[in-house]
């Protein structure tokens, strides 16, 4: 047989890889291995829940599958998606409490345990303050909040506005706390506040300079429950009395 007849021959014969079906020697043609899904949330939950969310991309969670980006992207549209699936059920991994009868206390109840559980979960924050990013589990606290400040005389509109005054300030106060525990564990030459308040700032800031020893002292006195009672209080009656006029 010449060189040429087993040339020929060789082609012909069925390539135990590909199945016959023209590809690159060693490497299978068809459709990417089939993702877990489950396993791809997991992978990109413990990314954001160890290096944050500037950490996640399509390309990293893809590569620590062994997979490619575009394989992903048979499961989710894009990175806010990914995103989205990896808050599904955090807030359900908390049981619900038991509220009270009476809207009002059921309203900062319902907006204490919103601020406890966020807090204990706080790469959850990084994600939210993308945008209208939610956990569907969590809409429920939502729901209580809007009932309870209807029941209570506000409309809906200010039923609105309420939830949103008592989430700024859930978000917002979560945020300050990170950002202190963290100062805490990485302590800097640095003087942040209020240490920057010194002397010489006495005739531009002296209500500062005059307290600013005590500062920390003051804030550490601070319960997130009695805040919110005062909060839910003066919407409550800035609502009411709006409604009466």
């Amino acid at each position: 047989m010449s060189g040429t007849e087993k040339t020929e021959k060789t082609k012909k014969m069925k390539n135990p890889v590909t199945g016959g079906k023209p590809g690159t020697a060693g490497r299978p043609v068809g459709r990417p291995r089939r993702l877990d899904p489950e396993v791809m949330v997991a992978t990109a939950r413990r990314i954001v829940e160890e290096e944050g969310v500037a950490a996640l991309s399509m390309r990293r969670v893809a590569k620590e599958l062994g997979s490619t980006p575009m394989a992903l992207y048979h499961y989710v549209r894009d990175k806010d998606e990914l995103l989205m699936l990896t808050l599904s059920g955090t807030a359900a991994a908390f049981p619900r409490p038991e509220l009270p009868e009476d809207p009002r206390e059921r309203l900062v109840a319902v907006a204490a345990h919103m601020h406890d559980i966020i807090g204990r979960i706080p790469w959850v924050l990084d994600i939210l303050a993308l945008g209208e990013l939610t956990d569907r589990n969590a809409l429920w606290m939502v729901e209580e909040i809007i009932d309870c400040a209807l029941a209570c005389g506000l409309s809906p509109a200010r039923s609105v506005r309420a939830y949103r005054t008592i989430w700024s300030y859930v978000y917002g106060d979560l945020v300050f706390r990170r950002a202190a525990a963290r100062r805490a564990e990485n302590p800097s030459r640095r003087e942040f506040f209020p240490e920057m308040v010194t002397g010489k700032d006495r005739a531009e800031l002296p209500r500062l300079a005059e307290i600013k020893d005590r500062w920390r002292e003051y804030a550490a006195d601070y319960e997130t429950v009695e805040e919110l009672d005062a909060i839910v209080d003066g919407l409550l009656r800035r609502g009411t009395r709006g409604a009466k006029g």
